[in-house]
């Protein structure tokens, strides 16, 4: 028999003055507890409701997570997930019936909730080959025309959006300039960026921005470049911070701000939390540069080269920077393998992260493809990943990881414009992040990655709830 861990969570509650009078005038109030339980095989169960009952100090043996609802930090832009050439590519080979299915489990009211939606501008390693929306050496940008992301992409973006609604969120980053803008003369394996074409590329964006909103897709923000200190086998470009801070003063942020574009959101680095902090401090130091950068977005991939990642980054970039949001902009499980399709560690590795990075500060949260095929694709160069929601295009099957319910357990119950409030864990085998929705509805999200079952009490102000958390599961505590 596994041996039981008594704990107790706390959980905060909205207060508009004191905690402890709330409580106390709240006695037997009542939380419902949603549930994913792998063991058992239960996904987003609901497992009815706990009630608050008086609990004094606890000892120091008890393993707790405090939540004060007293101490609130940033708000939620939203979570979501990247339409990219791939992802519509696969959506489209399924059955009408499967592609219903799949835009409701992601974006319709019954589904994860999601209202932020990333693509890419130009190919990407998830495009099933290498394009731009241009012909060589148009340095006027005459020939422009996105015809190519209205077959799939753009499709598929549209029915995100109208599944949305008002709450659409809605950007986009480049992976590569064309080759000819470029010093190694190709999309792929890095580069630079010219600086003859520096100009050229910024009016590049209006153009993009433009098509898409004459579409009626509505850019909310753009990311300057994907991972731009990794020379991949797939379209990449390098820039130094001290050249995307000069490209952003110099040339994009007055261009966006000149043809009217000063709502959006420009976010730097785009890459890894290994260097968050140091692109960061760099590229801002600038007043002038700082002055059109909203946020600083980051990916989880620091592993390559780090045995965990590097929360505690995230912390310092946002106490240095308290005005810009954190904003997660990619990440997903590499390595397909069709065998590991419905294994729980793909959920934790989402859970560990999610909460984790709200916990140090992140208000917008995107996971990678939201969708992709039986190979993990398609992928021109063989980068075959995991996501969320995997489509086999032969048989028509869709297959729900437990990436898709772990996700779910924040994004389905924690709103845009929620706030998180301040909290802390004694225990390394619990993972928790809290959240108080605008109506007053407090979330919170507790991951147990251990291999023990662990007994809890949800804590607050002298009051708690009974409450178990099952070896590898995860749930959401709503009140």
């Amino acid at each position: 028999m596994k041996k039981l861990i008594v704990s107790c969570l706390t959980v905060g509650v909205f207060l508009n003055a004191n905690a402890q009078n709330y409580w106390k005038k709240n006695a037997g109030k009542t939380a419902k507890v949603i549930l994913t339980n792998s063991k058992t095989n239960e996904k987003m169960a609901d497992k009815g409701s706990v009630k608050f009952e008086k609990f004094g100090q606890p000892k120091e043996t008890d393993a707790c997570i405090f939540v004060d609802p007293d101490f609130k930090y940033q708000k939620l832009i939203g979570i979501g997930g990247a339409i990219t050439d791939a992802s519509a590519e696969t959506f489209y080979k399924m059955p009408k019936d499967k592609q219903k299915e799949i835009i409701e489990a992601y974006f319709g009211k019954n589904g994860l909730g999601y209202t932020v939606v990333r693509t890419n501008m130009n190919s990407c390693d998830f495009s099933s080959d290498s394009y731009t929306y241009v012909e060589d050496n148009d340095t006027a940008l005459k020939t422009f025309n996105i015809a190519h992301d209205e077959k799939y992409k753009i499709p598929m973006i549209k029915e995100a959006q109208k599944a949305i609604g008002k709450d659409f969120t809605f950007y986009f980053s480049p992976w590569s300039p064309p080759a000819w803008m470029k010093s190694n003369k190709s999309m792929l394996k890095g580069g630079r960026l010219e600086n003859a074409f520096y100009q050229t590329w910024a009016d590049y964006y209006i153009k993009f921005i433009k098509e898409y909103e004459k579409r009626g897709i509505n850019i909310w923000g753009l990311t300057i470049q994907n991972e731009p200190m990794a020379t991949q086998t797939w379209e990449s470009c390098i820039y130094s911070a001290e050249e995307e801070g000069e490209f952003l003063k110099n040339n994009l942020g007055p261009t966006l701000w000149k043809n009217g574009y000063r709502d959006k959101k420009v976010m730097i680095w785009d890459h890894n939390r290994d260097l968050i902090y140091q692109r960061a401090t760099t590229t801002l130091s600038d007043p002038e540069t700082s002055k059109y950068a909203s946020g600083i977005g980051y990916h989880w991939y620091e592993t390559w080269n780090n045995k965990t990642q590097l929360f505690d980054n995230l912390s310092e970039t946002q106490k240095a920077f308290p005005d810009k949001f954190l904003a997660f902009t990619e990440g997903c499980k590499e390595q397909f393998n069709m065998s590991g399709v419905y294994d729980v560690s793909l959920g934790e590795l989402y859970g560990r992260n999610m909460l984790n990075d709200f916990n140090k500060g992140t208000a917008l949260w995107t996971d990678w493809n939201v969708l992709l095929d039986e190979t993990g694709g398609p992928n021109h160069v063989g980068n075959f990943c995991f996501a969320p929601i995997i489509a086999d295009t032969k048989t028509g099957e869709v297959h729900y990881t437990y990436e898709y319910y772990y996700v779910g357990h924040v994004s389905k119950f924690i709103k845009p414009n929620a706030q998180r409030i301040g909290s802390s864990s004694n225990r390394a085998a619990l993972t928790s992040t809290t959240f108080m929705n605008e109506n007053g509805q407090l979330v919170t999200v507790i991951m147990n990655d251990s291999a023990n079952d662990i007994e809890t009490n949800l804590w607050i102000e002298g009051m708690a709830a009974k409450l178990s958390a099952p070896a590898h599961s995860i749930q959401t505590v709503i009140l």
